[in-house]
């Protein structure tokens, strides 16, 4: 195949809305991702995988896939591999990568193996009887942080204090996974770091009410803050780059992730997961930290369409 000039338009499929219960967001983030790789000159088209079969989608039309979809088979390695099938070029992390990364168990079992600081866990299901569950939900220690095991967007994220938490928070969890990730809560600061490919973009400290990232404070709350410049040493700042790169390299990411960490109250930072499908939306955090670094909405989204046709051509 022969290499794609850099100015040459390309015919790009932007998936983006989906099943899962990330769909309105996946929606919006391909709404700004069609409109920045159409200002830069490409040929777009949306498409939807819970309106169209991607099966039956003619891609020889396209030069390749833009993936904007969050959660469940657009971030879980199932669309990847069905467009590894179709032989289909697609931005963002391989279907294994995928994975491993949309499990926070199982992120967290590499990072413990590759010695990348995480809160301790117990991992929970919605089967065990109650009793059982919070014994080993207490072994971690209250406060709690309970979470889906797979499910982004902090949908279904909560804290718990106490067993009567407990019961509601899991109650709230297991709506979106059968698995519940009972995690120790990091009392902190909520950092970010977004990694295009293997360089850390600026470092975003995010202050919300209530101390913890949940739904309605990213995509609802106009009160929270994202900083760009957080009151921490240089030093303190490049070890937070080489844990969040080293997250990403545990877990084998491409293209555009999003790491999140807490910095406890001695400054350690904690990594708490890996997304690899990070949000593309005005609101996203991502985006705004390559615009922090000179890289608007258009020049991002060519930049990791670009990326995976090159990656593709030189594997």
């Amino acid at each position: 195949m022969a290499a794609i000039d850099r100015q040459t338009p390309l015919r790009v499929a932007v998936l983006a809305g989906g099943k899962s219960a990330e769909r309105e967001i996946s929606l919006a983030s391909g709404i700004c991702v069609a409109a920045a790789l159409e200002e830069i000159g490409h040929r777009v088209r949306s498409i939807d995988p819970a309106e169209v079969d991607l099966v039956d989608v003619d891609w020889r039309q396209f030069d390749a896939c833009f993936i904007a979809l969050h959660g469940g088979a657009g971030e879980d390695g199932r669309v990847q591999r069905l467009l590894d099938s179709l032989h289909v070029r697609y931005t963002g992390s391989r279907a294994d990568a995928s994975q491993l990364a949309m499990s926070k168990s199982a992120s967290k079992m590499r990072f413990t193996r590759r010695g990348i600081p995480t809160p301790e866990y117990a991992l929970l299901h919605r089967n065990e009887p109650f009793q059982t569950l919070a014994v080993r939900a207490e072994s971690v220690g209250y406060p709690l942080v309970i979470k889906p095991d797979a499910q982004g967007s902090s949908l279904g994220v909560g804290i718990a204090h106490d067993l009567d938490e407990l019961q509601l928070r899991v109650a709230e969890s297991q709506f979106y996974d059968p698995f519940i990730l009972a995690e120790q809560y990091i009392a902190g600061r909520e950092i970010t770091v977004a990694v295009l490919g293997r360089e850390p973009l600026p470092v975003m400290e995010v202050v919300s009410r209530g101390g913890v990232f949940t739904y309605a404070a990213k995509y609802e709350e106009l009160t929270t803050e994202y900083i760009f410049d957080p009151d921490l040493s240089r030093a303190k700042l490049r070890e937070i780059e080489s844990i969040a790169l080293a997250a990403c390299e545990a877990l084998q990411t491409d293209g555009l992730v999003r790491v999140d960490l807490r910095l406890d109250e001695d400054e350690r930072p904690w990594v708490l997961e890996v997304n690899t499908v990070p949000g593309m939306t005005e609101r996203s955090m991502a985006p705004r930290a390559a615009a922090q670094k000179g890289m608007e909405m258009p020049e991002l989204c060519d930049y990791l369409l670009r990326s995976c046709l090159a990656a593709e051509l030189t594997s």
